[in-house]
Parts: C-alpha cells; sequence; structure tokens
C-alpha cells in the first residue's frame, strides 16, 4: 500500500505555511509571515512546494485546509484555494480545526492543552485538549480575566499555545500553566489530516464554508471619502 501523499494549506492567522507530506513526513514546505499576504503568496507556495517535491497535484490523495476559526480573509483565502484544487483535481477535501493545529505542535508538554486563537481586545478562541492532542471541549469564545481557566489548573499541568497566549501570560499568574506563542502551520495537519483520510473523512467541495465562530464584522474606514 502506497504511502499517503497530502497537500496542507494553513491561512488561519497572519502566518501562511504549506506542506507537501509522503507516508507521514514533511517533504517540501513553505512559510511566510508577512501580514495580509495570503491571496499574493499561497499559490506560490503551493506552486514552488510541488516543484520542490517534484509531485503534481494529480499525484496527491487529497488536499487539507485549516477550516477556523482565525482571520476571516486568511480562511477564506485558504479554503477556496483549496476547493479549486479539489474541483480541477478530482481530489477530496479535508478540513483540520485549527485549535486542532495548534493542539499537535504542544503534545506531550503537559497535562492539558489549551488551543488559544486571538479574536480582539482581550478575547480569543479556544478548545481544550488532553495532553495527546485528543479534543476535550468545543471551540467557544471567551473574554480573559484572572479567573481563566482556573479551575482547569488547579487539578494539573496545563500547555497554552497558540497566537493569544501572551496574551493570557499578561492576565493570570499559576504555576501550573506554560505558555507558547506561535502561529498555526501545515506541519502540525500531518497527522490529524492522515487519520481523517483514512477514515474518508472528506468535505463537500462545493459547499464547504470555513468555521468562523463569530460573523465577519467590517471596520469602518477613517479614510476621508472626499
Amino acid at each position: 500500500m502506497k504511502d499517503t501523499v497530502l497537500l496542507l494549506l494553513e491561512t488561519s492567522t497572519e502566518s501562511c505555511s504549506t506542506v507537501l507530506s509522503v507516508g507521514g513526513k514533511v517533504i517540501a514546505s513553505g512559510y511566510c509571515d508577512r501580514p495580509k499576504s495570503h491571496a499574493s503568496i499561497l499559490a506560490v507556495q503551493i506552486s514552488e512546494v510541488l516543484a520542490e517535491s517534484g509531485i503534481t497535484i494529480a499525484e496527491c490523495d487529497a488536499v487539507a485546509v485549516s477550516e477556523g476559526p482565525g482571520s476571516y480573509t486568511g480562511l477564506r483565502v485558504g479554503v477556496s484555494t483549496a476547493k479549486g484544487l479539489c474541483f480541477g483535481s478530482g481530489k477530496p477535501l479535508i478540513a483540520i480545526s485549527t485549535p486542532q493545529i495548534l493542539a499537535m505542535a504542544a503534545v506531550g508538554k503537559a497535562e492539558k492543552i489549551v488551543a488559544l486563537i486571538d479574536a480582539r481586545r482581550m478575547e480569543a478562541y479556544c478548545a481544550v485538549f488532553d495532553g495527546k492532542g485528543a479534543p476535550l471541549s468545543s471551540v467557544e469564545s471567551i473574554i480573559f480575566n484572572k479567573e481563566s481557566f482556573k479551575a482547569l489548573l488547579d487539578e494539573s499541568s496545563v500547555f497554552f499555545v497558540g497566537n493569544a497566549a501572551a496574551k493570557l501570560q499578561g492576565v493570570i499568574n499559576h504555576p501550573n500553566a506554560i505558555f507558547k506563542q506561535c502561529n498555526p502551520l501545515a506541519e502540525y495537519m500531518i497527522i490529524p489530516a492522515t487519520e481523517a483520510f483514512t477514515k474518508k473523512e472528506f468535505k463537500d467541495v462545493a459547499y464547504f464554508e470555513p468555521f468562523y465562530l463569530k460573523d465577519f464584522v467590517a471596520g469602518i474606514s477613517k479614510k476621508k471619502l472626499l
């Protein structure tokens, strides 16, 4: 049985990353953390990763993308690109939740893992996982205060991971708390995406939409129109 070949796209935060994996190993990868560059850089990353690996999209078994929550624009770019690739190649689409991707970066580092995705002000999207990365809660929106996660911290060590970890670190002080400020990366999608492929947990290419958790609210421009 041949090794599973996956093209993985992660665009849910200010960073943008692409990985081509074969049999669970990274063969080629691309990364950019230039703000608001997803629309211009993702297609380039994909082309470079495929060229470096010597593998075409036709030779991939599936395309996996981060489904959110996270940046509205980043998610739209990633999902629309993944759907376009799947539609054109006939490959199945896999979606991995952004908190799950973050959790995979912290496996084995504490008894519990809390994935934190920055929202606005003192708010974040979060989900709780066990030390092996298995989900223990659904994704929810919370506002940080000094009592945040106290019950969880009182009973076990907790690894807070994500681009809102530093924000929480400035609010709570607990000996069981460990923090890692970082963005989700495509390489941490390999295990859950491979499992989803094995179980044939595919999304409908025509109807799949990102998981925003909250409706998008456009800001009011401060520029004068006249």
